[in-house]
């Protein structure tokens, strides 16, 4: 891998322009500096994820393409979210133009259909919806063999996980209001999802995905099987990994006496 490997992937204007609306929301009002870090970190984990080495090592590794899903999944959102971007996001815009977008969404009717999309039962069956269809033979085959099917899934995984993952931080205008048990399930039958996913890769004896199966020469030599068990093993370990943090922190916040007096997930 080298420099040259990098690539100017269009999900870089949307990082610029995140970061951009960030620091200019926060003139007057800063961040802690672990909102700071936590907003700063799930920007270039989607650099890393879609500009790197890895975006191109994607097309000729099955298991590098699902790192880059973890990525997308459970990283890059739930760090989004600690940052607590959206009030300075929207303070960045100018008044009219702020006042005028409201307007429109009141007018619309958008907002009830949103906050009911927001809701943790459609939010957790949107996101684990949008995973399983994703990574069926048909659907993952299309995002390789056609960019824009690509840059939609990458979107779709992105922004389904920031309602998921909304619903157990606490970031804002979608604040959760799940008591800790059933924070618990929620996340903990989404990691289910992921690791049924995970075993189907790794006992499946045969390679699923006819992109993958069909390539000549893979990056170190590997078999279509081997780098498709390779792939459950990054869902299975790496991609436990967000759930994990995020169930020890519940189980903690659940058990300790004052837990009901302090709001959880704050930085």
């Amino acid at each position: 891998m080298s420099l040259g490997d990098w690539s100017l992937d269009p999900s870089l204007v949307y990082v610029v322009l995140a970061a951009s609306l960030y620091i200019l929301g926060s003139r007057g009002r800063p961040p802690t500096r672990g909102q700071a870090c936590a907003f700063a970190a799930s920007l270039l984990t989607l650099v890393i994820a879609l500009n790197s080495p890895i975006d191109r090592y994607a097309d000729q590794l099955f298991w590098v393409h699902m790192l880059q899903h973890v990525l997308l999944l459970t990283v890059a959102p739930p760090l989004f979210l600690l940052g607590r971007p959206w009030p300075r996001m929207w303070r960045a815009l100018p008044l009219e133009p702020r006042t005028a977008v409201a307007r429109t969404i009141a007018r619309a009717g958008w907002t009830r259909p949103l906050r009911m999309l927001a809701r943790p039962l459609p939010a957790w069956i949107l996101y684990n919806a949008t995973i399983v269809c994703w990574h069926l033979p048909g659907a993952y085959d299309a995002t390789l063999n056609y960019g824009a099917v690509h840059v939609i899934e990458h979107a779709m995984f992105f922004f389904t996980g920031l309602l998921f993952w909304a619903r157990v931080i606490d970031p804002g205008p979608l604040r959760p209001k799940l008591i800790w048990p059933v924070r618990i399930a929620y996340t903990g039958g989404a990691m289910v999802v992921g690791w049924v996913l995970a075993i189907t890769l790794v006992l499946e004896p045969h390679a699923i995905y006819g992109y993958y199966a069909s390539l000549v020469h893979r990056p170190g030599g590997i078999t279509a099987l081997t780098d498709q068990q390779l792939a459950g093993g990054v869902m299975w370990v790496p991609g436990s990994l967000s759930y994990g943090i995020t169930l020890l922190a519940g189980f903690y916040k659940w058990l300790e006496p004052e837990h009901t007096a302090r709001p959880a997930f704050t930085t």
